[in-house]
């Protein structure tokens, strides 16, 4: 069984600057509601660690393996429960132009395994709504000049 959520914003921002902010985890106890906090490298076959807030739930900790880091387009990974075919949930974004320095951004989750049905009855619509309420976290974020880099 496959079950699919997505969640889209249009941001007035240069795919970039959003691939910028997407990709800075230090910053996301900054601004983001639902990733939390995170850590890792936008790199295929790196592992990051995800700390996740769904709302109305307590934070849970991932480790997903970047299956694909395309930057300014396509930002992809792959994280299980366990072992594989359990519960298993592909998470991708994917920017793309819609304009003159805006893009629309989306992102975009697969669950499949054994277990998916059952914590998708528990999960599916606080998941949705955090998917939601990043995007707009990340909408804010992405729309303000980027901030000046200290020399080094």
């Amino acid at each position: 069984m496959t079950k699919q959520l997505q969640a889209e914003v249009e941001v007035q921002a240069s795919a970039e600057r959003v691939w910028e902010v997407l990709t800075d985890f230090a910053a996301y106890p900054q601004w983001n509601p639902f990733i939390v906090k995170a850590s890792g490298e936008p790199v295929p076959g790196t592992r990051l660690e995800l700390h996740m807030h769904l709302a109305g739930r307590r934070t849970t900790v991932l480790r997903p393996e970047v299956l694909d880091a395309d930057p300014g387009r396509t930002f992809r990974w792959l994280g299980r429960l366990l072992v594989p075919g359990l519960f298993d949930g592909e998470h991708r974004f994917t920017i793309q132009p819609t304009g003159p320095g805006r893009v629309r951004v989306t992102q975009h989750e697969e669950f499949r395994g054994l277990l998916a049905p059952l914590v998708l009855a528990m999960i599916a619509k606080s998941t949705l709504e955090s998917f939601h309420r990043m995007n707009q976290a990340l909408k804010a974020r992405a729309e303000q000049p980027a901030p000046a880099r200290a020399a080094g």
